[in-house]
């Protein structure tokens, strides 16, 4: 398909995003000297920052590339949840989906940065699972949303943070089935195998090397392999297992290749799985060729790891990227 062309398809999209949302912070600074109080370096801090993270950065890659998200999740009633809140405006992303839960802690990761380098981590999170009354809740809210609205495929975005519970995702699968709405996951390992029937499941390999196969290894009949364990399990239509610096794998209707990342300078590869797997849901939703999907959500992937820190993807480069593919279909790659 004409890149300009499926770019244009792309705004006709709405998509659902349900799952673990977070604050990303970035504690940026210089380090000039070691503490003299342990090993450690002093940071000098000069600047706070605080973006949307987890499945909200799924929904920022939506956003960025054209379709509407509409994001469901559940937040604690505190300080930051209201900071989580007031960030969504400035994105163009409806709160309207959020549920408050005073049971909850509002997940956020800190990370310290200095001289580029990313030194530390530190997180601030609840995982408990969801309670029942809440997952009902935000069941009740979809089915709402389901019926007053053309959804083109609901994402489900899972991090173990608890949102994502077994019934929760069965409900939604079902509702999905139901009305013949395609799914896609990003899965984690808490509940790895709960995703019975979705259409699209996007593991690691180090998710589906603990799942199925410690010795699994980086190729395509090793991968076959384990993609038809995950197909005797969940019944899906499509695998697609992120390879890290090795490219991607996909299987399904009849179709099995590794495609392999492209040459690039490796800044950071926090994001990376939330940016391939915004890009293959938006390929599934309008029913392009799996292979089609691969290589541009495979493009997407590697274009947010030359930036620091958890970033959605440029429309208008991956574009331009794309289209120089299509001109030149064997680039030299990693």
């Amino acid at each position: 398909m004409n890149p300009a062309e499926l770019f244009d398809r792309f705004q006709a999209l709405n998509i659902v995003i349900i799952g673990d949302i977070m604050i990303d912070r970035y504690l940026h600074g210089s380090v000039d000297r070691i503490s003299p109080e342990a090993p450690v370096p002093v940071v000098h801090l000069s600047s706070e920052e605080n973006r949307l993270g987890g499945a909200a950065n799924v929904a920022l890659n939506i956003q960025a590339l054209g379709a509407t998200p509409y994001l469901f999740s559940a937040i604690g009633d505190d300080e930051n949840g209201k900071l989580l809140e007031s960030l969504l405006p400035a994105a163009a992303i409806s709160a309207d989906y959020l549920r408050r839960s005073s049971s909850r802690t509002t997940t956020v990761k800190t990370r310290v940065i200095a001289q580029h380098q990313h030194l530390l981590r530190v997180d601030r999170e609840d995982t408990a699972s969801l309670t029942e009354a809440d997952g009902t809740a935000l069941l009740a809210q979809l089915r709402a949303l389901l019926d007053q609205q053309t959804i083109h495929l609901i994402l489900f975005q899972d991090y173990n943070k608890g949102v994502l519970t077994p019934t929760l995702i069965q409900g939604v699968i079902r509702e999905a089935t139901q009305r013949n709405i395609p799914t896609a996951v990003d899965p984690k390992y808490d509940n790895f195998w709960a995703y019975e029937n979705v259409t699209l499941f996007k593991p690691n390999l180090r998710e589906i090397q603990q799942q199925v196969d410690p010795h699994l290894r980086p190729e395509a009949a090793s991968l076959a392999a384990a993609a038809a364990v995950v197909r005797g399990r969940l019944n899906n239509q499509y695998t697609m297992i992120t390879l890290s610096d090795k490219g991607l794998f996909i299987q399904g209707e009849g179709q099995m290749e590794i495609i392999p990342t492209q040459a690039r300078s490796i800044a950071d590869v926090c994001g990376a799985g939330d940016t391939v797997i915004s890009v293959a849901a938006l390929g599934l939703a309008l029913g392009i060729d799996l292979r089609e999907i691969a290589v541009l959500a495979n493009l997407a992937g590697g274009q947010v790891c030359e930036k620091v820190g958890v970033v959605p993807v440029d429309s208008t480069q991956l574009q331009r990227e794309y289209r120089a593919l299509l001109a030149d279909p064997n680039p030299s790659s990693t």
